[in-house]
């Protein structure tokens, strides 16, 4: 056999030229199917006929084949590339291989068809553009056949290839074939898949691989290389809603500020206005830069530096986005996820979700049902084992912006790691937030101060007019001898926020200065009696502590806040409420087992009974203060220590006299 720089001669060989080949269209594809089916033999006859095997790999397959004691060149071994498989002629490991035609480049993702390694087909098949599906003429539509099948709907796979192999082991059959597509379209009917091909091969022998097949004149579809040469790929991509997910920061130098990232999905060119989520802030795009230099445009899947006009705080994970054009803004969403973990989903511990470039805590509030692959039928369940499937709420410790899956893949998908061992736990896609159309409102409002006021102005009652306080605030803090300020001290359940408060507030009252304290207690036993722990309800109990906090500080007091409030936008919330250096926020700062060790409410022993849900810091996240003006630290610190911090912060402050 001769060679032509290394590989096998074809007739039509793939451009030689680098930009040539570099524009060629990319089609990614993944192979699934039951254990035998014969996908690594797919793939090894897929690639031999087509003549994309170098001489060495052919040398090496050969010698790998004698050694096994084959009957000729066993083409599987070119995908089952670990020795563990080669030895139990299985795939174990996704496998992936690369090759081009003169019409398209390819990569292949061969994935293992063992329901153990159900995991590993999700992973090979999350970037595909189209999955192959083998079916065993001789077996039929197996239940790993229709799990498959079910998993690349759920991937929004937009095409799907049922590939009914060992067609030489029943003859060539018609009748079989028809047979399992009519199976298998009933089964495809109840997912959600827009394009479905049926083609009859034999890996072993090369039928309608890439060749036609003499023994099935009675098939008039396209081979199988032929069909991946020659399907659509460019309508699956989302070229209408512009999201660019900020990796990282480029600062060479003092006169260059760049945010590197790669265009999740639509289009953007120079001048046009963007905001950045979730500051809200906006500006113009400066300038696109590449390898190749400034673009006059750019889309989705391409790296990019974008600059913009305005100097404007953007890190990594924040989105930039089109102001008239956003993604949907929250902290609970639900998602259909595939469980990878080897330990069963726990609800009662938190995940790291990484979304696009964010990585945030999160919690599974609750596993809403089960799917039965075979039926498709929902299922209760209270977790999710190893390679099942479900449908989940979960609830983040900061806000996420994406788009339903349906609607766009790159902002619509996540996965969970466990922060212990770093392994990835789960896949997911998402379906949607969970709240009402109202409160994802009212949580995308808080973005920024300015949108916050506008929201708090919506939510004043009509017919009522505002009248300024009968007595100024300047006045009464000028007769009190002292500045009002609210002190807002949050942490665990446990951390020693009140107890803190209330010694502070002893000495505050003992030095003749006017104070109130708000603890959480006492407004849930009144004033937000009506209330309970979910994510919305503690949303709503903050809301209104501040605004009562506000009355207060108005009448010229120093108020104290005692309340765990775990979202970081809930306490920006309060503090735009207040003049600019009136509003501190101390982070009583402690471990989650001091904090259980010292559990003064039993909240801790009732969670892990069973008999307490969303508990902060447990089974809720606890988002903790970034820049906070104070931090305590109780575990190292008195009581009488800790109120000194804080007094000598009102000190230098100007509230209070020292």
């Amino acid at each position: 056999m001769s060679e032509r720089n290394g590989i096998m001669p074809t007739a039509d060989a793939p451009p030689t030229s680098g930009t040539a080949y570099l524009e060629m269209d990319l089609l990614r594809f993944t192979t699934a199917g039951s254990v035998d089916d014969g996908k690594s033999t797919l793939i090894g006859r897929l690639l031999y006929d087509s003549k994309s095997i170098f001489e060495d790999q052919l040398n090496a397959i050969k010698q790998a084949s004698l050694n096994r004691g084959d009957d000729g060149v066993n083409l599987a071994l070119l995908t089952d590339g670990l020795r563990a498989e080669r030895e139990q002629g299985i795939t174990i490991d996704v496998a992936y291989r690369y090759f081009a035609t003169p019409k398209r480049k390819f990569i292949i993702a061969d994935t293992p068809g063992h329901v153990q390694y159900t995991r590993n087909m999700v992973t090979g098949a999350s970037t595909a553009d189209l999955a192959v599906v083998l079916i065993d003429a001789r077996r039929g539509v197996l239940t790993q056949s229709k799990r498959h099948g079910f998993i690349a709907s759920l991937l929004r796979i937009p095409h799907i290839v049922v590939a009914v192999n060992k067609m030489d082991l029943v003859d060539y059959s018609q009748e079989v074939f028809a047979s399992i597509e009519r199976e298998y379209t009933a089964f495809s009917a109840k997912l959600d898949i827009t394009d479905i091909t049926f083609i009859p091969v034999s890996a072993l022998k090369g039928d309608n691989v890439v060749e036609r097949s003499e023994h099935m004149d009675w098939y008039h579809g396209p081979t199988f290389l032929h069909h991946l040469e020659h399907v659509n790929i460019a309508s699956s991509r989302n070229l209408i809603d512009f999201r660019f997910p900020v990796q990282t920061v480029i600062r060479p130098h003092q006169n260059f500020r760049g945010y590197a990232g790669t265009i999740a999905s639509g289009v953007v060119r120079p001048g046009e206005e963007v905001m950045v989520l979730p500051s809200g802030k906006r500006s113009r795009i400066k300038e696109i830069t590449t390898f190749d230099g400034d673009q006059e445009a750019a889309g989705a899947g391409q790296p990019v530096v974008l600059t913009i006009e305005d100097e404007i705080d953007i890190s990594r994970g924040d989105m930039l986005v089109r102001p008239g054009n956003l993604p949907q803004v929250d902290n609970e969403i639900g998602a259909m996820v595939c469980w990878m973990g080897e330990e069963p989903l726990d609800r009662n511990r938190h995940y790291i979700l990484q979304h696009t470039t964010r990585e945030v805590k999160a919690f599974v509030r609750d596993v809403v049902y089960r799917v039965d692959v075979d039926t498709l039928h929902r299922e209760e369940a209270e977790t999710l084992e190893l390679n099942e499937i479900g449908r989940v709420k979960l609830i983040t410790a900061q806000p996420l912006f994406f788009d339903p899956y349906r609607a766009n893949q790159e902002t619509g998908a996540f996965i969970l790691i466990d922060p212990s061992s770093n392994n990835t736990v789960a896949a997911g896609m998402i379906r949607g937030a969970t709240r009402t159309a109202e409160q994802v409102a009212e949580k995308a409002a808080s973005l920024s101060r300015v949108a916050f006021e506008a929201a708090r102005n919506a939510m004043r009652s009509p017919n009522v007019v505002w009248e300024g306080l009968n007595i100024p605030r300047e006045e009464r803090e000028a007769a009190g001898g002292h500045e009002a300020a609210v002190i807002w001290f949050t942490g665990l359940s446990g951390s020693g926020k009140t107890t803190v408060a209330r010694a502070l507030e002893r000495r505050l009252f003992d030095a003749g200065i006017k104070t109130m304290i708000l603890d959480g207690d006492h407004v849930r036993h009144g004033l937000c009696g009506d209330l309970a722990f979910s994510a919305a309800d503690r949303v709503e109990n903050i809301r209104r502590v501040g605004e009562v906090a506000r009355l207060f500080f108005e009448q010229g007091s120093v108020v104290l806040c005692t309340f765990v409030s775990p979202y970081q936008e809930d306490r920006d919330r309060v503090r735009a409420l207040m003049p600019e250096g009136r509003f501190m926020e101390a982070f009583v700062d402690v471990d989650l087992e001091t904090a259980r060790d010292r559990d003064p409410k039993g909240l801790y022993a009732k969670s892990d009974q069973g008999k307490l849900a969303n508990l902060t810091g447990v089974s809720a996240p606890y988002e903790a203060p970034k820049e906070p003006e104070l931090t305590i630290e109780t575990a190292n610190m008195s009581v009488e220590d800790a109120v000194e911090v804080v007094w000598q912060a009102l000190v230098a402050a100007g509230i209070i006299a020292s």
